[in-house]
C-alpha cells in the first residue's frame, strides 16, 4: 500500500491562531511547512469556546474544559481516518490536573498518533510522569525538540525511545543583514538594542535584566532594552497587569526610563521579525533550569542575533560551541558583564551573530517541515505495512477528505455539538 501526496492527511490537535499562544503559532507554521511536502494539514483546535477561526483547515474544536469533548473528538477522527494525528502536548493545554484529560483522547483514538512534547520536565511530579509515560507508549511516534529531551525520556521517565525523533523548533527564514537598516525603520537609529520577546509573565527573569542595566547604562548610554509582547492572557485574567506594572516601577526607581521600553502588544510575525532584525543582543534570562524548548530563543538564533541566556537545558544545547553567551541564573551582575562586553566589542558581537545565523539555517521552517514530513512519512508507511501483514487496531492509514468530509463539523461548533 502506498500513499500519494493527495491521500496523506495529518490532523493537528492543538491551540491554533487567532489564539494567542506560542504553541498555536508553532502549529500554524508547522502545518504550513508540511503542506509544502505533500501533506494535507487539518486542525482540531483546543480553546475555551471564545475563538472564531477563519482558517479553513480548522475542522472543529475541543472545548478545553469539557472533558467529554476529548473522547468525542477521538471518535470523530476514528470516522475520518486521517493518515496521522499530531497531538501537540504541553501540560497546561488540557483540562484536569496537569492536563490529564488528554488521556481520554488518546485512549479512544484508533488512528496513528504522533505526539510532539513541548515540555519534558527533568524533575516531574508523579502525575506528570504518569501522563507522559502513557502518551509516549501509546504513540506511534514522538517528536521532541532537543537531544536533551530524548535523554530525559530514557533516564528520568524510563521510557523506550526507539520511536522518538528529534526535530528542531522551526523559525522563519530571513536574510542576514545589518541591524542599522531595521533600526531606522523602527525609529531606533543611534541606539544599541537589547530585546526580549514573548507573552509576559512572572518567571521570565525580566527584572534581572532591568537591574543589570543599572550597571550597563553608564558605560553604554545608547543602550535600549525592549520588552516585546503583551501579558499572557491567562496571567492577565488571574492578576491583571500587576507584573508588568512592577517592572515599570522598577524602571522608574532605578532611573532607567530612557533605557527600557515596553511594547505592550501581541506582535504580528512581520513586526516581530522587524524588531529582531534591529536587535544587537537578544536575551532570555529565564530562571527555570529545566526548560526544554523555547520558540523565542530559536527565532533569535535563526535571525542571527547575538544571544545572552541563562543556562536552561534548551539554551545549553542551542548555544553550544560558542553560538551564544551563557550567564548564571538570577545573576544581574553576570548579565551586566556579558552585555558590557558584547556592546563594547563589535567584532565579538558580530562573530556571535554570524555563528548563530549559520547554525540557524537548519532551524528554518522549510528545513523543519522537510524533517518532520520525512519522519511522518516513514513512520506511517511502516505502520501501514504492519497493519497489512499482521492486522491491527486501525481501520485505514489514509484519508483523503472531500467536501462532504469537511462538513462533518463546522469550525464554529464545539465537538460536543457536532458528534
Amino acid at each position: 500500500m502506498s500513499h500519494s501526496a493527495q491521500s496523506r492527511s495529518v490532523v493537528f490537535v492543538s491551540t491554533y491562531p487567532p489564539e494567542q499562544c506560542g504553541i498555536a503559532t508553532f502549529t500554524r507554521d508547522l502545518a504550513n511547512a508540511v503542506e509544502l511536502h505533500g501533506w494535507m494539514p487539518l486542525v482540531l483546535a483546543i480553546d475555551r469556546g471564545e475563538v472564531d477561526y477563519t482558517d479553513q483547515r480548522v475542522l472543529g474544536r475541543i472545548h478545553r474544559d469539557r472533558v467529554e469533548d476529548y473522547e468525542r473528538a477521538a471518535q470523530l477522527l476514528n470516522r475520518l481516518q486521517p493518515t496521522a494525528v499530531s497531538l501537540q502536548h504541553e501540560f497546561g493545554l488540557f483540562a484536569g490536573e496537569m492536563g490529564e484529560a488528554v488521556l481520554r483522547f488518546v485512549r479512544a483514538l484508533r488512528v496513528p498518533l504522533f505526539v510532539t512534547l513541548h515540555t519534558v520536565e527533568p524533575q516531574p511530579r508523579d502525575i506528570m510522569k504518569r501522563i507522559l509515560r502513557e502518551l509516549v507508549t501509546r504513540a506511534q511516534g514522538v517528536m521532541v525538540m532537543s537531544h536533551t529531551a530524548v535523554r530525559l525520556l530514557k533516564q528520568v521517565y524510563h521510557l523506550p525511545t526507539h520511536h522518538v525523533q528529534m526535530v528542531p523548533h522551526g523559525a522563519p527564514d530571513v536574510p542576514f543583514t545589518s541591524t542599522e537598516v531595521a533600526k531606522h525603520r523602527l525609529g531606533l537609529q543611534g541606539r544599541k538594542v537589547v530585546s526580549t520577546f514573548g507573552l509576559i509573565s512572572r518567571g521570565k527573569g525580566i527584572e534581572d535584566v532591568i537591574v543589570a542595566l543599572k550597571e550597563v547604562a553608564p558605560h553604554h548610554p545608547q543602550v535600549l532594552y525592549l520588552v516585546l509582547g503583551q501579558t499572557h492572557p491567562n496571567v492577565r485574567a488571574y492578576e491583571g497587569e500587576s507584573y508588568r506594572e512592577s517592572l515599570q516601577q522598577m524602571v522608574e526607581q532605578l532611573e532607567l526610563r530612557n533605557h527600557v521600553r515596553f511594547v505592550n502588544s501581541y506582535l504580528t510575525q512581520e513586526m516581530l521579525l522587524r524588531y529582531l532584525a534591529a536587535t544587537d543582543i537578544y536575551i532570555t534570562p529565564y530562571p527555570n533550569p529545566g526548560q526544554i524548548s523555547s520558540g523565542t530563543l530559536t527565532y533569535a538564533v535563526a535571525c542571527g542575533c547575538a544571544v545572552v541566556s541563562t543556562p536552561y537545558l534548551y539554551a545549553q544545547e542551542l548555544l553550544a560551541d560558542g553560538r551564544g553567551v551563557l550567564v548564571p541564573f538570577r545573576n544581574p551582575q553576570a548579565i551586566a558583564q556579558a552585555l558590557n562586553r558584547l556592546l563594547g566589542e563589535e567584532a565579538y558581537r558580530e562573530g556571535l551573530r554570524r555563528k548563530a545565523y549559520q547554525y540557524g539555517r537548519h532551524l528554518t521552517w522549510s528545513s523543519v517541515g522537510a524533517q518532520f514530513s520525512l519522519w511522518l512519512s516513514r513512520a506511517t508507511l511502516s505502520h501501514c505495512t504492519s497493519v497489512m501483514h499482521y492486522g491491527g487496531r486501525y481501520l485505514s492509514p489514509a484519508f483523503a477528505p472531500g467536501a462532504d468530509a469537511l462538513q462533518v463539523i463546522s469550525p464554529s461548533e464545539p465537538i460536543t455539538d457536532a458528534v
